[in-house]
């Protein structure tokens, strides 16, 4: 039963999920939903029922102590509201969870209660895959929809994918089915270094989210961290020859494909970004409650940023030359084989989370 006592009308709401494992490479989108989260000072009013949808022996509880008494913490899907203040103030309703285990269709149903009975005008998901792209250069962020109107609407990409699916997808699918209109934002992170947190895949995904909604959100610390990740990974990979060289034909291919697209709408969107920001535009306005969790962009100690394997440092293969554009249809499709084999080479066993193979759209 949908329980929303306490919960204010809300104005112009979007609906704005996440979900850890299969889909979030890097903790990039997870991390993203839980900045806005902090940010915005997000109060939470629901919970899902960890009993329906996850299984304890794959995601399992935590106990803590809280003042002397212990307590434990159930692994499920919790939503909040931030109100963001401005010109135009409008709600956003923060989805934040792990991918369940099991009831998909309950699990998207009870979503779409939320939704229908809070008003919530759009759904975005936000999701990370592993992909060949360089650290070096910056994050492909690629925005998807199932319906045609809305892909023409807001200058997105219509959903061609077929394959195996995660809870974004099914997600998406669920909502365009009630007529509520969705789109997936995916971030491509380098499958050679995948492991979180990855701040600068979590940036991209929040500029672009940015542009969608039309808000400011505020970054804090991301930018500086993203900077340092970024620092972090050249210091390692300067140190390998072999990745060194990997990472600079990455970047070859990635130049090449992009070439056409290096002035346009590109530039026209980093402008308006620019002046969004100068001129202050609609900022945070302080809700009630108190955020959930803590730093979620902390780069950590730099020496973990490459996968680790029981043998030493994973080398990634050197690939052959990719035609011209494939960099950027893989990035569109966000599910091809060739990930999938990367973000198998780069995984350490018994770790699910990020797998190519999720970034369907």
């Amino acid at each position: 039963m949908i329980e929303l006592e306490g919960v204010p009308e809300l104005i112009d709401p979007v609906m704005v999920a996440a979900f850890e494992g299969w889909n979030d490479a890097g903790d990039a989108a997870s991390t993203a939903v839980a900045h806005l989260d902090r940010e915005w000072k997000g109060e939470v009013f629901a919970a899902l029922d960890a009993e329906d949808y996850y299984d304890f022996q794959v995601n399992r509880p935590t106990v803590w102590l809280d003042g002397g008494v212990r307590k434990i913490t159930w692994p499920t899907t919790r939503l909040s509201v931030v109100r963001v203040g401005g010109e135009k103030p409008r709600d956003l309703v923060l989805v934040r969870g792990i991918e369940p285990s099991m009831r998909w269709r309950s699990f998207c149903n009870e979503l779409l209660g939320f939704a229908h009975e809070l008003g919530v005008e759009m759904v975005v998901i936000l999701g990370a895959l592993l992909g060949d792209t360089p650290h070096t250069r910056p994050v492909p962020v690629s925005g998807v929809t199932s319906d045609p109107d809305l892909a023409r609407r807001m200058d997105l990409e219509e959903t061609r994918y077929e394959g195996p699916t995660g809870i974004v997808g099914i997600l998406q699918e669920a909502c365009t089915h009630a007529g509520v209109p969705a789109v997936s934002l995916w971030a491509a992170v380098p499958h050679y270094v995948s492991q979180p947190p990855n701040p600068k895949a979590t940036l991209a995904l929040l500029n672009r989210l940015e542009d969608l909604i039309g808000l400011r959100i505020p970054l804090g610390e991301l930018p500086e961290d993203a900077r340092a990740w970024q620092l972090g990974v050249d210091q390692l990979a300067s140190e390998d020859s072999e990745v060194a060289e990997y990472v600079q034909t990455l970047e070859e291919a990635r130049d090449t494909a992009e070439l056409p697209e290096a002035s346009g709408e590109a530039i026209a969107r980093e402008f308006e970004r620019y002046l969004r920001r100068r001129d202050g535009g609609p900022g945070p306005t302080a809700g009630p409650g108190q955020a959930p969790g803590g730093h979620a962009t902390e780069t950590g100690d730099s020496g973990s940023y490459l996968r680790e394997t029981s043998s030493g440092r994973t080398r990634p293969p050197k690939p052959p030359r990719p035609e011209p554009g494939a960099e950027a249809e893989a990035g569109r499709e966000a599910e091809t084989g060739r990930e999938a084999e990367a973000g198998r080479e780069s995984r350490e066993p018994g770790d699910d989370s990020g797998s190519p193979d999720a970034s369907e759209d």
